[in-house]
């Protein structure tokens, strides 16, 4: 099964199995008992039901009013932050201690860079937006075997130094696979977006992590992922989406690409991780796009706009001619 197909069968096939299932139903219902001819004689006044009193439905009001009651010592969520950042939106999920998303706009002036702006003047931080006890922290990483892999890229951001800085805000942070993978084709799929800013006006990401299931050898799928951190506290992904639509004078496209939190050699496509946008949908419980209304499902595909390849940095290509001349 192609790594596309592996995917989408992952985060589709519940949907699928729903869609059986109830077919079966509706194909093994009893058939309906014939209509009775004579209807039975009214009941009498003595025996007549008294007729239910239908109460109003509750409105908002009542029910935040009626909440008071059931938790008086306050509400246990939330579950998510929502950050805000000047390169960047992140929902920080507390429980995995990794973003659920982070959405960025690249055009071609985020990418112009700034004077005195540089990567070596910006440093992985802890969140202090979020509560001491659900924050990740850069010990979870220490001698974890994973890099702090961006969500937005810092490249991504050369025209403000701030703007910069924010990447390094472990909010926008998740642990990946380092050699083969953070260090060279993740990189190469980030480069590809940033190239996608000389095609069109406008280019909006969204990129997370999934928690994929994996078939075992009983043949029944669980969800397995590594924990890391002292105590283990930040969820490692077992893959990565990106998602993506372009926008130039009020025309669109979409792509959505889902690739494993492991080695992955540059020679393979990148049109091998590219998956339905409900698919990503199903698999994160996310919503993408929404605002486009009823056309969102018309939009066409990103890959048939432009082609859709990985893109090799000046640095990586030197590293690959360096390692073909050796």
């Amino acid at each position: 099964m192609a790594a596309s197909e592996r995917v989408t069968f992952l985060l589709g096939g519940a949907a699928l199995g729903a869609i059986s299932m109830a077919a079966y139903h509706k194909m093994n219902q009893p058939k309906p008992l014939p209509a009775v001819v004579r209807p039975p004689s009214p009941p009498t006044s003595a025996t007549a039901p008294v007729p239910a009193v239908k109460k109003p439905m509750a409105n908002a009001m009542d029910l935040r009013e009626n909440a008071r009651h059931i938790v008086p010592f306050g509400m246990p969520g939330p579950v998510n932050d929502v950050v805000y950042r000047n390169s960047y939106v992140t929902s920080y999920n507390r429980r995995d201690r990794n973003p659920n998303w982070v959405a960025e706009h690249i055009t071609t002036e985020t990418l112009k860079r700034a004077e005195g702006v540089d990567r070596a003047n910006s440093k992985f931080k802890e969140d202090d937006q979020i509560p001491v006890q659900f924050r990740a922290r850069l010990q979870d990483y220490v001698k974890s075997g994973f890099d702090r892999g961006h969500m937005v890229p810092a490249a991504d951001v050369k025209n403000s130094q701030a703007g910069m800085d924010d990447t390094f805000y472990l909010t926008n942070i998740a642990p990946q696979v380092g050699e083969g993978f953070n260090r060279d084709y993740w990189a190469h799929v980030e480069t590809f977006c940033r190239s996608l800013a000389s095609k069109f006006s406008n280019v909006y990401v969204f990129t997370g992590p999934l928690y994929l299931p994996h078939q075992e050898q009983d043949g029944k799928f669980y969800v397995k992922y590594q924990m890391i951190g002292n105590p283990p506290n930040v969820a490692v992904p077992t893959h990565f989406y990106k998602v993506i639509l372009t926008e130039t004078n009020g025309k669109f496209s979409v792509g959505a690409f889902v690739l494993p939190n492991q080695t992955i050699a540059d020679s393979t496509p990148l049109e091998a991780f590219k998956v339905p946008l409900d698919a990503v949908e199903r698999g994160t419980g996310l919503t993408f796009f929404d605002r486009l209304g009823p056309n969102k499902a018309n939009v066409p595909d990103l890959c048939k706009q432009t082609k859709c390849e990985i893109v090799l940095s000046k640095f990586h290509q030197a590293k690959k001619n360096a390692e073909l001349s050796a």
